[in-house]
């Protein structure tokens, strides 16, 4: 089936496309530029397919990450204010600002038993694409980076996942970097809002499963491997 193609991006949506290209063009965490870029992208597509507000969707993309709670001590609060600043500075309405700052406060994981549900659609479609970009090649590159930077070990054989149950207990946790996988990025595919979100994530859920099954096959090879020469 052919997807819509959406219209170019409005002068308000590429104003604040560069504003977020020069912020964020050095961050290393995976949660730069070029993330950002695919997640406006993703959320164009979706939005289109879905029939949502596409530019709403594409200014909230733009946004999503622009303070991130985890780079700002936990405050979850940083990121809606951010958001509604500079879209107010770039001139956009205020409807469509407090639907992006809604989307904003929503649009973040907050722990394996802790829902959050988007009220509008375009929030949806921008959920969906932020967490597509969790999964797959580059979901798996993006949890290994931020788990380095977060200084947390790659793997740890004796540390189970933990599902967790509150959102203070998600943002709390230290826990090695493949336990990410259980904890968050192989409940994504389930997450999913919309129909073309729920379809583009079942190859990329897939890539997730095979990598750690092969992740921890190599792992276990090498410690078998280090038993027999003791």
């Amino acid at each position: 089936m052919t997807r819509p193609i959406p219209a170019a991006p409005s002068p308000l949506v590429k104003r604040v496309a560069a504003h977020i290209r020069q912020r964020f063009a050095a961050e290393s965490t995976g949660h730069d530029w070029h993330h950002i870029r695919r997640v406006w992208q993703l959320s164009r597509q979706i939005a289109a397919a879905e029939g949502a507000d596409v530019e709403t969707a594409e200014l909230a993309a733009l946004v999503h990450d622009i303070a991130d709670w985890k780079f700002h001590g936990g405050d979850e609060s940083i990121g809606p204010r951010e958001a509604e600043k500079l879209l107010g500075e770039e001139g956009a309405n205020p409807e469509t600002i407090r639907q992006v700052v809604d989307i904003v406060r929503t649009i973040s994981y907050k722990g394996a038993g802790v829902a959050t549900p988007m009220q509008t659609l375009a929030g949806q479609c921008v959920q969906d694409a932020d967490r597509l970009d969790a999964i797959g090649a580059i979901g798996i590159a993006r949890c290994f980076a931020y788990g380095g930077h977060a200084g947390r070990p790659i793997y740890d054989p004796e540390e189970a996942p933990v599902m967790h149950a509150t959102a203070e207990a998600y943002k709390s946790a230290k826990g090695h970097s493949l336990n990410h996988f259980h904890e968050k990025l192989l409940l994504l595919k389930d997450r999913m809002n919309t129909r073309t979100g729920r379809n583009l994530a079942e190859e990329r859920h897939r890539y997730l499963e095979e990598f750690v099954e092969r992740f921890l096959a190599e792992w276990h090879f090498g410690e078998l491997v280090g038993e027999e020469t003791k």
